[in-house]
């Protein structure tokens, strides 16, 4: 089974998409193996279906050249964090044992964006319990596996990160992977008779590049994703530091 280095845990298609694609582009281009795994389907989307939102999620895979994406089929907007959606999760991860998670924000605008970050980080942690027993696909005992990070990335509500990342040399890739969810953000290829939503008006899209913009600026690149971490970061060395506005 393939090992990934960085996974993204989104709740919806094209959470991950808005929040951490430049990050798995960065990666990507640094020789790691990449991957994502939907929560839900976004079946309570007002706009397209479930069954547009799987194509558009494959083609955004596409874009951002992924490794792996699998859709849990979780119920959106009724999963809950509890053992049986956790377990589903531990199977995941244990699968996969990537390195580190990168997962909903704690809290947002959406409610499921919050509870699936408490449940991505509580899925994390139990997954490195050796006395929880889950098995693979073919039936056989997993091992036991505990990312070394989670960071959570920043999705609609403003919060101050804790690092950010740069990914100024992949900016227009990640916006050409947000925008492959033309039923869901603004497009004049999209033609369904469905009403316009908070985040289908070109203003929106506007505001995740400004916001992009922003976090750049505080590390003097032209843009940059944040998240925010529950563990301590530690570095060995100055260099890991990224300043470039002195």
């Amino acid at each position: 089974m393939m090992k990934l280095d960085i996974l993204a845990i989104a709740v919806h298609p094209d959470d991950m998409e808005l929040g951490c694609a430049g990050t798995l582009l960065m990666e990507k281009r640094n020789g790691k193996k990449t991957g994502v795994i939907d929560l839900t389907r976004g079946e309570l989307g007002t706009r397209g279906t479930p069954e547009l939102r799987a194509v558009e999620a494959a083609k955004a895979a596409e874009i951002l050249g992924l490794d792996v994406r699998e859709n849990l089929g979780m119920a959106d907007g009724f999963f809950r964090n509890d053992e049986e959606h956790q377990r589903k999760l531990i199977r995941v991860i244990r699968k996969y044992r990537p390195e580190i998670v990168l997962a909903n924000s704690l809290e947002d605008r959406h409610p499921d964006h919050g509870r699936a970050g408490h449940l991505i980080s509580e899925a994390c942690f139990l997954s490195g319990l050796r006395k929880i027993e889950t098995l693979d696909d073919a039936g056989q005992p997993q091992a036991h596996w505990r990312p070394k990070y989670v960071f959570h990335y920043i999705q609609d509500r403003y919060m101050t990160p804790d690092f950010v990342y740069d990914v100024s040399p992949v900016f227009d890739t990640k916006v050409a992977s947000i925008k492959a969810y033309s039923s869901q953000f603004f497009s004049s290829d999209y033609s369904a008779d469905e009403p316009q939503t908070y985040i289908s008006t070109p203003e929106f899209l506007n505001a995740v590049i400004g916001r992009h913009q922003m976090f750049g600026k505080m590390i003097g690149v032209p843009y940059a994703e944040g998240f925010i971490t529950e563990k301590m970061i530690g570095i060995r060395d100055f260099a890991s530091f990224v300043q470039l506005d002195t």
